[in-house]
């Protein structure tokens, strides 16, 4: 179920027995908790997985400017960048040596093709991220909605079994990685 920011956060203040919000902007304790957390928790979530939903590619534009050092080329990342998977040229998105550094891409080679991970809109998030996201949120609500540090330990375990359960599901949904260029399987069919 595809949900805005201001819902994710309302389930969250339910959860934890506090009062739903309207708006980050409303003035109350839980507008003002959620306002300052959710942007940080949100994007460090999409940040620690390769999700599916969240994964894209693009062609990098070239920058005028070079790297001061260890590489020749410079390319601006997307706006909406949160972290590299991998980089490569032509057909192929991955395989090329680089670094990034200042929001920009380094590399020694002409033309970069990024796999990448981005921030999608909330409303599409599947649903098992949506949970995820919520769990979590839990666990960082909690100390400044309920002052209660024995339920923010225990929402903080809820919220490791829900991201496991997500990459479980995440994972399903893409061709299982197959061990390639190793000498040993090489070697094995000949």
């Amino acid at each position: 179920m595809a949900v805005s920011a201001i819902a994710l956060c309302s389930r969250v203040l339910l959860k934890l027995g506090a009062r739903p919000i309207a708006s980050f902007d409303e003035g109350t304790a839980e507008a003002e908790v959620a306002a300052n957390l959710y942007p940080s928790v949100r994007d460090a979530l999409l940040s620690a997985h390769a999700w599916s939903f969240a994964t894209a590619q693009l062609r990098l534009p070239r920058l005028e400017a070079p790297p001061v050092a260890d590489f020749s080329e410079a390319f601006q990342l997307p706006a909406d960048f949160l972290r590299a998977i991998s980089a490569g040229t032509a057909a192929r998105g991955r395989g090329l040596r680089y670094r990034v550094i200042d929001q920009r891409l380094h590399t020694s080679s002409n033309e970069v093709f990024l796999t990448y991970v981005f921030r999608p809109y909330e409303t599409d998030f599947p649903p098992f991220f949506d949970q995820l996201l919520i769990a979590r949120l839990a666990a960082e609500f909690c100390i400044p909605i309920t002052e209660s540090t024995s339920r923010a330990e225990m929402l903080y375990r809820v919220a490791e079994a829900e991201f496991r359960r997500a990459r479980l599901i995440d994972a399903q949904q893409d061709t299982p990685a197959a061990l390639e260029d190793f000498p040993l399987v090489e070697v094995r069919g000949q």
